[in-house]
């Protein structure tokens, strides 16, 4: 992998003249030396296009999500602090959560950077739910990096200065002629030399008086030694020797392992429980208790949980959705969606549809949580985006004043948007309280596959109309499946609204079409451009999923962006270098033909694909070549379970894949490449074989043998990734990496296979024997 991040100078967004924000900050002394800012945001610079036909800008070209949550934090951004503690270390309760996204690395290197200590004496851990914190305790839309790098910036450069200046009051030596390094500060001439631990000791004793209300200006990025370096995860050694400590890790007297059994169906309800007594008699069964979501088993062991989970039996009441499949969702969705408005009927134009299967976010640790409720408190722990609204909800299900429940936020493996709801710690309060004891609750991975959140189907109807060799027209008409925004943006009143129903607001419509609008763009200069998203109110259970509309809505514009090409005779790449709106755009797309060849001979049934993607102040373009020639014949079955013959199918692979990417500052290249490969294996999996079979209101899949999400043998051998020269401040990054990946694989399968893609996943065959819906797999060492 390649990065180019280093080594640039800093642009006209770099200066202070011109920078989002510029930030207060004041210093206390307490037992710990403790340092708070608060910033403030300027003006966004609208970004400039070029064409020949130029579209207008899209409401997410002015003003994006990123920028409304940034916005929306800076009442609140003062509230952030630091500590220094006598062994020189720097502690940062991080209010954002680490979901593998290397976020507590990144925010360190920013610390180690302004501070001028080494990155080893940086401890960031993740915070508490805040309430006071209000909307600056969101962690999504790839917003992290890009909310945080202003206020821990000037938050630490301010520390560093108030270091050096209580270090000139003590010694008489002009702070001018002291300097940093690795926490020490020294005078050139030696009469001085003390660090950041001493003075935080001698802060405790209240030997220093430090004003408050100071500010210092962050480094000059020319200078930077530690910003812009790869840096491997602070905690890599601690993952792969299983060292690290997820929620299932930890350890809370009396705490009992708890399963949950769930209903056949979505959403279904608990009628009776009809063997109670006998599942009490099992060996190791302690309780079980009913909660909205299913019963719950109370044992002294997992495995003891799990067969009184598969011995109960119940009575169930219907779920949100039963009856409805995957072939019914899809009829509403095209019913939903809205008519194009442009007749093409005096000019050339394409038209295509597309349809998305529902993704699980089948993320590698499952949901879990444990919970110890008191008469009086309770305590939470679990993996929490939005831990103030996880903090408010669940008070309210347990009767309590907020302040007295503690949501502690634990490192989990694995997101892409489920941890936006808090769907194991709501349980595990509930069963906590009803069972009177502390629970830890594990959800298996059945559990999570079929009830846990998934990305909604979605279906897209497209029209381009073109004159004289340029798009004059581009319409694009979204309907999905709701996607769940109840958490609202991370605290209880947006959280609240909604969920009101119509009229007295939209209900979660409102945030749906917010971020619709504030996240989809298109980057070419297609004339006047129309995309406009609808909803299926179906109450399945979603939630945003990387690259949330994104991975579909722009992966389907990439594949008709190579048909608009054909049609007018031109090569994929030279057409969109003509269309695309900025010079900066072009250079990445450029890059990427570049670095990867493109236009090479390929042999039969092999070929390269490319696309293109901006979002949230960065940009990313992928090539990739596929091959497509090795067949598998698959057994297939029907929906009931039963064998439904055989079918050959092409299993293409991406062999190689190039990759560039211009996010304006990469603060860790490390970091934003491992971005990028996530982005491409999400893409590999939802075009080829990630989908949900929904039948008759119940989800097929029950664990990944059966949800296809791609392995490490349909990863690619040859990765190239590209980190653009910095150009500016840092744009987001987490979900940049899927859309563009999308597009390039599905354009390299319809030029080595001669097709058209119009359904995803492309393999989406039955080729398991559906398990009973309800019950869990019992492993097999107990199936004896």
């Amino acid at each position: 992998m390649t990065s180019d991040a280093t080594g640039a100078d800093p642009t006209e967004e770099d200066r202070p003249s011109t920078s989002r924000r510029r930030f207060l900050t004041y210093l206390v002394a307490a037992p710990t030396l403790v340092v708070g800012g608060r910033f403030i945001t300027d003006s966004v610079n609208p970004a400039t296009a070029e064409a020949a036909i130029p579209s207008a800008p899209a409401p997410a070209d002015l003003v994006d999500l990123g920028d409304l949550l940034i916005a929306a934090a800076l009442p609140t951004s003062n509230l952030i602090s630091l500590q220094f503690t006598s062994d020189g270390v720097c502690h940062f309760a991080l209010p954002r959560m680490e979901v593998g996204q290397g976020i507590t690395t990144t925010v360190a290197m920013i610390l180690a950077e302004e501070l001028d200590m080494s990155l080893d004496k940086v401890d960031v851990t993740l915070a508490d739910a805040r309430p006071e914190l209000v909307f600056n305790q969101l962690t999504g839309s790839s917003n992290s990096v890009r909310g945080l790098w202003g206020p821990v910036r000037s938050l630490a450069a301010t520390a560093r200065a108030q270091m050096v200046g209580t270090a000139s009051q003590l010694s008489g030596v002009p702070a001018s002629l002291l300097s940093v390094k690795d926490g020490v500060i020294s005078a050139a001439d030696g009469r001085y030399t003390g660090t950041y631990g001493g003075l935080a000791v001698l802060a405790s004793g209240s030997l220093l008086s430090i004003a408050s209300g100071n500010t210092a200006a962050p480094k000059d990025p020319s200078t930077y030694t530690v910003i812009g370096t790869p840096r491997t995860r602070q905690d890599a050694r601690e993952i792969v020797t299983g060292a690290k400590k997820y929620t299932l890790d930890l350890v809370v007297p009396g705490a009992k392992p708890v399963y949950v059994r769930r209903p056949p169906t979505i959403n279904g309800t608990v009628r009776s429980v009809n063997n109670e007594a006998a599942v009490r008699a099992l060996e190791g069964i302690i309780d079980l208790c009913v909660i909205p979501t299913g019963v719950a088993i109370m044992a002294e062991t997992f495995g003891q949980a799990l067969d009184g989970l598969n011995a109960v039996d119940v009575t169930w009441g219907a779920g949100t959705v039963d009856g409805e499949s995957n072939a019914t969702i899809r009829a509403k969705l095209r019913k939903t969606a809205l008519p194009l408005a442009v007749p093409g009927l005096l000019a050339q134009y394409i038209d295509a549809e597309f349809d998305w299967a529902p993704v699980s976010h089948g993320a590698m640790e499952t949901n879990s949580a444990i919970a110890d409720v008191r008469a009086d408190s309770a305590e939470i722990w679990s993996g929490f985006k939005t831990p103030i609204v996880a903090a408010q909800t669940i008070a309210g299900e347990l009767g309590l004043p907020v302040d007295k429940v503690v949501c502690h936020t634990v490192q989990s493996g694995g997101s892409f948007g489920r941890h936006l709801f808090f769907d194991a710690a709501l349980e595990a309060a509930q069963i906590s309280k009803k069972l009177g004891r502390p629970v830890i609750l594990k959800w298996t991975r059945t559990d999570d596959v079929r009830h846990g959140r998934a990305a909604p189907a979605s279906y897209h109807r497209m029209r381009a109309t073109f004159l004289l060799g340029n798009v004059t027209t581009f319409e694009h008409r979204v309907a999905s499946v709701e996607t769940d925004f109840r958490h609202g943006l991370g605290e209880i009143l947006t959280a609240t609204a909604t969920q009101l129903p119509a009229p007295l607001n939209a209900g979660n419509l409102s945030i749906s079409e917010t971020l619709f609008e504030t996240t989809i763009k298109s980057p070419y200069n297609y004339g006047v451009v129309t995309q406009l998203l609808t909803e299926l109110p179906a109450q399945f259970h979603t939630a945003s999923f990387r690259s949330v509309y994104s991975f579909a809505t722009r992966g389907s514009e990439e594949i008709l962006a190579d048909e608009i090409a054909a049609r007018l005779r031109q090569d994929p790449v030279a057409y969109r270098l003509a269309t695309l709106k900025t010079a900066r755009q072009k250079a990445v797309l450029q890059r990427a033909a570049t670095e990867g060849g493109w236009g090479k001979k390929m042999p039969r049934g092999t070929a390269q694909g490319i696309a293109f993607h901006d979002e949230y102040g960065s940009c990313t373009a992928c090539l990739v070549e596929l091959d497509t020639t090795k067949k598998s014949t698959i057994k297939v079955y029907n929906p009931d379970g039963s064998p439904n013959g055989t079918k050959q199918i092409t299993v293409p692979r991406v062999t190689k894949a190039t990759i560039v990417v211009d996010v304006g500052r990469a603060l860790n290249p490390r970091g934003l490449e491992s971005q990028m490969l996530g982005g491409l294996t999400d893409a590999i999996s939802i075009v080829f074989r990630a989908g949900l079979h929904v039948v008759n209101g119940s989800v097929l899949e029950g664990s990944y043998s059966e949800f296809h999400y791609a392995r490490q043998a349909d990863s690619p051998r040859n990765v190239k990734i590209v980190v653009m020269p910095p150009t500016g401040e840092p744009g987001g990054a987490g979900e940049l990496g899927v859309p563009a990946a999308v597009g390039a694989i599905a354009n390299a399968y319809a030029r080595a296979t001669g097709t058209k893609p119009r359904s995803f996943p492309i393999n989406f065959e039955i080729d398991f024997p559906p398990r009973p819906p309800s019950l869990s797999p019992q492993p097999p060492f107990r199936t004896a």
